[in-house]
């Protein structure tokens, strides 16, 4: 009866400890995971909200990142069909140039300035939206000191994608700035240590 104790209290010893190392790999990989996804998004020009409704006035953010060590001196957005741009919130340090068509319609923004490393920042402006179900596309340029000029015109998951606003009667209860992805980091966390708690519990007391 001893030697049965000692092996299997070794057995139940082994068991616990391997369980343990696969938990905490699993919350590493959850961490990791959970951490890159605001990464992600947070490397291109992107417009905010992502959802909106059909026919309302919105507020509109264009967010640009400064990911060179060189700054970015000028920015461009060009406004989707059937969006109405109505008017531009003043950025400091920023020169705005609106283009429009010849029925005088925005068609697209320029600002110029100065971006430097390590920074972001952001562009407002209000636009009437589409009366029907659409996706809005937002084709941006960035330009350097250096003289490159970055295109954020690709598709969706495309390493430099154009930005995507959906428009919908019921786009509201999505959210705006991001939806579910903006909580998806912390329920990773939460759900990865729930996991280790339950793999250290020590088993129920059996008997020999």
């Amino acid at each position: 009866m001893r030697r049965g104790s000692l092996g299997f209290s070794t057995r139940s010893h082994l068991a616990r400890a391997r369980r343990r190392r696969i938990a905490l790999a699993s919350v590493a990989t959850v961490a990791a995971a959970a951490v890159a996804v605001p990464t992600l998004s947070w490397a291109h020009a992107v417009v905010y909200p992502k959802t909106s409704t059909t026919g309302g006035y919105e507020k509109y953010v264009l967010r640009v990142p400064n990911e060179k060590a060189v700054a970015t001196t000028r920015v461009e957005l060009h406004f989707p069909a059937g969006l109405r741009v109505t008017s531009f919130a003043e950025v400091p340090g920023w020169q705005l140039q609106v283009l429009t068509d010849s029925a005088k319609a925005i068609t697209a923004a320029i600002w110029t300035g100065t971006l430097e490393p390590q920074r972001f920042i952001e562009f407002p402006f209000v636009a009437a939206n589409p009366k029907t179900d659409t996706k809005l596309e937002w084709p941006a340029y960035q330009t350097y000191a250096d003289g490159e000029r970055v295109e954020w015109t690709g598709p969706e998951g495309s390493k430099r994608p154009a930005s995507v606003t959906t428009i919908g009667a019921a786009a509201s209860a999505a959210g705006t700035g991001g939806g579910f992805t903006r909580w998806l980091p912390g329920v990773a966390l939460v759900l990865s240590l729930v996991s280790l708690g339950l793999a250290m519990r020590k088993p129920d007391a059996r008997t020999a």
